[in-house]
This record gives C-alpha cells, sequence and structure tokens, in this order.
C-alpha cells in the first residue's frame, strides 16, 4: 500500500469547503492533489477526472448538461475542460451553498485562457505543492516561519549534513519518487513525468509550434537555477527569440516546473537590482536536469549549491502556503552584488532575510547581503540567517545567526 503522509495544507482547505462554493487545488502533476481532494469528499460526493477519455469528451461536447445534475462534485485535473468552469459558475449562482465543488489543477487555474474571469468571487484556490520535508518525516508543522518574523531561529536537534544532506536534496518531495528506492529508479521517474507533461499538459493549455524544444529549454533552464534570468541568453541556446523564450517560460511557471522569484525593492533604494531570479519547485526534479548523481556532488560539490538553494526555496514556499499570514518571497541583490537569496515579507511588514550556503564552514563575509538588507529595511527587519551544512547555531551580530539546514523544519 502506498504511504500516506500528512499534509498541512488540509486544514486550510476545509475551512475553505465550509464557506465557498467552489474550492480548487491548485500544483504540480503527481503533488497529491488527488489524493487529497478523495479524502476531502464527503460520501456521496461524484468524482469526475478529465484525465478519462470518455469523461472528458462529455464535458467538452456538453458542459452546462455534464454540470446540471451535479450537486457535490470532485472534478479532477479541470483544466483540460475549462468551459467546465464557466457551467460551474452558473450553476453556484443559482445554488450558493459552500462546498459544492472541488476542484484540482495541475495548471495555474487563474491563468488559463477562459478561466480566470469564470469564478472570481467564488472560487478560493489553494496550492498543493510537493512534500514538504516535514510531512515526509512525519512530523508537526514546522514554525520556522512564525520564529523568524518574531526575530528568533527555530532550534533543532537533528543532524543532516554532507552526504545525508545531498541524498535528501536529491530525493524531492513527489511522493512517488519517494516511494521509488534506488536513485536509477528516482531519475527514470522524472525523466518520465517530463515526457508527459510535454506530450499531454503543455498542449492542453498552450499552443506551441516548437513542442520539441521544451525538454530542451528545460534542461537549459536547470543550468539558470538560482540566477538572474537571462531571457536573451536562454534564447540563444534555443534558437528561439526572447518573446518566444519569455512565452515558454511562462508556460513552464503554469504547469509548477519553475518559478520566477521578484526582486525586493523599495522606491527609494535606486541602487537595487530589479531582475527576477529563476528556481525550480522539486530540487530533485532541478538534479535530474543537470544530470547530477550522488556519487557526482561526492566527487565535485561545486553544483550542490544550486541544487541546495531551490531545495530551500521549495520549503519555505510550502511553509508560506499553509502559514497563518500571508508570506511574500522575493530576492535581494545590489549593484555592488550584495545578496541575499530569499526575502520573506509579512503581512505586517515584517522582513526575513534567508541565504544558503552548501558549505560546512561560515564566515563573517557570508552575511554582508544580509548586513545590507538590514540597512534597507530598517526597522522591519526581524532576522537574517545563513543556512548552512552544519550543526551549530552561532550568532554572528544583532538578528544574524547561522543555522543547520535542518532548522527549516523544526
Amino acid at each position: 500500500m502506498p504511504q500516506v503522509y500528512p499534509r498541512f495544507i488540509e486544514a486550510r482547505l476545509r475551512e475553505a469547503l465550509a464557506d465557498t462554493p467552489v474550492v480548487a487545488i491548485n500544483g504540480p502533476r503527481q503533488s497529491g492533489k488527488t489524493t487529497l481532494a478523495r479524502k476531502l469528499a464527503a460520501p456521496g460526493w461524484r468524482y469526475l477526472s478529465m484525465d478519462d477519455a470518455s469523461m472528458l469528451e462529455a464535458a467538452q461536447r456538453d458542459p452546462v448538461g455534464f454540470v446540471r445534475d451535479l450537486d457535490r462534485a470532485v472534478v479532477d485535473e479541470v483544466q483540460r475542460a475549462p468551459d467546465l468552469l464557466l457551467a460551474i459558475k452558473r450553476s453556484v449562482d443559482d445554488d450558493r451553498r459552500p462546498g459544492r465543488f472541488l476542484l484540482t489543477g495541475s495548471a495555474h487555474i487563474l491563468t488559463v485562457p477562459r478561466i480566470k474571469e469564470s469564478l472570481a468571487g467564488r472560487m478560493e484556490i489553494v496550492s498543493l505543492y510537493p512534500l514538504s520535508r516535514s510531512e515526509v518525516l512525519g512530523r508537526h508543522r514546522p514554525t520556522f516561519l512564525e520564529r523568524a518574523f518574531e526575530g528568533r531561529v527555530a532550534k533543532t536537534s537533528e543532524t543532516l549534513i554532507g552526504n545525508d544532506l545531498m541524498e535528501v536534496v536529491l530525493a524531492g518531495g513527489y511522493p512517488e519518487v519517494l516511494a521509488r528506492n534506488t536513485e536509477r529508479r528516482r531519475r527514470d521517474w522524472c525523466r518520465a513525468y517530463v515526457d508527459a507533461i510535454v506530450e499531454r499538459d503543455i498542449r492542453d493549455i498552450a499552443d506551441v509550434e516548437k513542442i520539441g524544444r521544451m525538454p530542451r529549454l528545460l534542461e537549459v533552464l536547470a543550468q539558470f537555477s538560482g540566477q538572474l534570468i537571462n531571457v536573451a541568453d536562454i534564447g540563444a541556446r534555443l534558437g528561439i527569440d526572447q518573446k518566444t523564450a519569455r512565452r515558454y517560460i511562462a508556460i513552464l511557471e503554469q504547469l509548477f516546473l519553475v518559478e520566477t522569484v521578484r526582486p525586493w525593492f523599495r522606491n527609494e533604494l535606486k541602487r537595487l537590482v530589479k531582475t527576477p531570479k529563476l528556481h525550480f519547485l522539486d530540487a530533485g526534479l532541478l538534479g535530474v536536469l543537470q544530470r547530477q548523481t550522488l556519487d557526482k556532488l561526492t566527487a565535485d560539490r561545486s553544483a550542490f549549491g544550486a541544487i541546495l538553494e531551490s531545495f530551500v526555496y521549495g520549503e519555505l514556499l510550502k511553509q508560506s502556503s499553509w502559514a497563518e499570514e500571508q508570506v511574500s518571497l522575493f530576492h535581494y541583490r545590489d549593484k555592488d552584488q550584495h545578496e541575499v537569496d530569499f526575502v520573506l515579507e509579512g503581512d505586517a511588514g515584517r522582513i526575513v532575510g534567508v541565504e544558503v550556503k552548501a558549505a560546512a564552514t561560515i564566515r563573517a563575509t557570508d552575511f554582508r547581503g544580509l548586513e545590507k538588507l538590514s540597512a534597507a529595511s530598517r526597522r522591519a527587519f526581524a532576522l537574517g540567517v545563513v543556512l548552512y551544512d552544519g550543526s551549530e547555531m552561532i550568532p554572528f551580530g544583532d538578528r544574524l545567526f547561522a543555522a543547520p539546514i535542518a532548522c527549516l523544519w523544526s
């Protein structure tokens, strides 16, 4: 029997179903959306999957008739039949009871044509990402974010360093990957996953003339993970213009494979770089696209930094999805090349800086970017932390700490 993991977003989904007519679980394929939707559905609910060819054809041919007799239903992979959203809108306009429809989508629902106007004010969208480290371990919800905004670092007694840390990072968070016992089997799954998305999901949401270049685009983007986005360079490597490259990257964002991280700045700060960064949502998938293995990284750790940075980004993104307050993620870089990998800004305007180092030794110079961020954000600065491949918590000045990576899930 496949392992069932706790999903910390479940409580938020139950709250939404109690007061909202339509609730959507949005996230990448194979992140656990269907499993969670089936768990949330009460007895008597209909389950309708748009991955079923007959069901999809019926929904596309007569969406109004398809929805007409539904009382409460789960509609899986709704982005494949976008006209259903207008039919669902009509249905909930006639009957506004909460929790009537639970949808899942493997593309950002509000960016798919014909969807974003359909259910404004009638639908709540909740993101479900691949498993966080705490969910994999079956633990309680981590307190890293809330403690950080209070100016504290969550303490941990767990030691996860060196090759053990690399193995966890390369496994990523997809449940199907974690069910496979060998690194080779995990890599095989990731390759098949990319192929399936190119062959099916991209065609569902966009008209891509050169779809055969999408796997190569993912490999190119994997080399840019954690860096400022240079669309001209990316396009040149594929023989496409900047406009096409930008459009193709946006499609991969819609499918939750990559994300662009906006720069943090304030209007009065003129010397900040305002170019977004690129990150992969899953470090395991990134490692496969970079053709990295545990043996390769053990022999040469130089490539591990970018993969570890995306791993931390994924953990922060997942925690922000279930946090009590809204948390926005940015990066920081100024014209003098001082940078901070991640800037977290809470509802109250408090700022937390997170720098990631794939090293076991931390120096004062590793805090220069955080010191610049502290000066730029002034009283809003709550904490600056360098997460590193070590086991000790070390203070490095006012509200500045070096901390083990494992603090993230404590």
